[in-house]
């Protein structure tokens, strides 16, 4: 049964300069809830309740935000503002959630692998947070509880994947696979952001993973590659030659809440979508 969830959550925003200099970029709210909440939610939801976050410095208010606030609640209690706490309170409730730090920024691979002292010999998801990835339609599947239910059934590494324009490729890592079904290939090759001419598709990977626990030991004997960071995309590549790495289109809008643009839109789709002002 997989239960534990990863967060990488360690890296500086730069293109939210200067908002990002003293909030991290997770903590960045889409309406009124942090881009990090939905990601926990969606995790909860596919029944990963271990919550484990990839830390760095400068990002003591993620934890903040998953613990009581004794002033804040004892001013506000039996007020109506308290309704405005009942999402986190859920959280919290449902949620066991550890911490630890990586201390160089040296890719997300070298996140994941940092990750390795909460996780255990255990698959797990990933979330990055700045993907915000949300149902269609009310009601609507989040992609981690998709991706959990394609583990059931391979028990093998999962990745979310989407199409893109040709000036978004090298964006991303991208990959080529024998389709098994619509939304389902598996994976035969991998491209950490490509120039268009070298893509071996326009299918990219977003952030969601399912990972096994081997993973771990792959991203110690894979060297930096890109930009001189360890990719997950490289130690993916290796998993599936050697085995198997499924790669799911998903049902859902994801939007990149990396970019500011992406941001906008996003929060613009959730006031006019799913805000309610109680």
């Amino acid at each position: 049964m997989i239960r534990k969830c990863l967060f990488p959550v360690a890296g500086y925003g730069t293109r939210f300069l200067p908002a990002t200099k003293a909030m991290p970029k997770e903590m960045l709210p889409v309406v009124n809830k942090p881009l990090v909440q939905y990601g926990v939610e969606e995790a909860l939801e596919a029944g990963l309740d271990e919550i484990g976050f990839v830390t760095g410095r400068g990002k003591r208010s993620i934890a903040d935000h998953f613990d009581v606030s004794y002033e804040l609640e004892h001013q506000i209690a039996g007020t109506s503002k308290e309704r405005y706490l009942a999402s986190i309170r859920n959280v919290m409730d449902k949620a066991l959630v550890s911490y630890t730090r990586q201390t160089e920024m040296r890719g997300l691979g070298d996140a994941i692998l940092n990750g390795r002292r909460l996780i255990g010999d255990q698959p797990f998801g990933v979330v990055l947070s700045d993907d915000l990835c949300l149902p269609d339609g009310e009601g609507g599947e989040g992609v981690l509880a998709q991706m959990v239910k394609l583990y059931r059934q391979f028990r093998c590494s999962v990745v979310a994947i989407q199409e893109v324009a040709d000036e978004d490729i090298h964006k991303f890592g991208v990959i080529k696979g024998e389709q098994i079904k619509d939304s389902l290939y598996q994976v035969t090759d991998m491209v950490e952001k490509p120039s268009l001419e070298n893509a071996p598709s326009n299918l990219a990977i977003i952030g969601r993973y399912i990972l096994t626990p081997d993973i771990f030991e792959i991203i110690e004997n894979t060297p930096p590659g890109k930009n001189g960071e360890v990719q997950i995309t490289d130690a993916l590549l290796t998993q599936a030659k050697n085995g198997c790495v499924m790669a799911y289109k998903f049902s859902g809008r994801r939007f990149d809440c990396g970019s500011v643009g992406g941001f906008v839109e996003a929060t613009n789709y959730v006031y006019e979508h799913i805000y309610k002002d109680d």
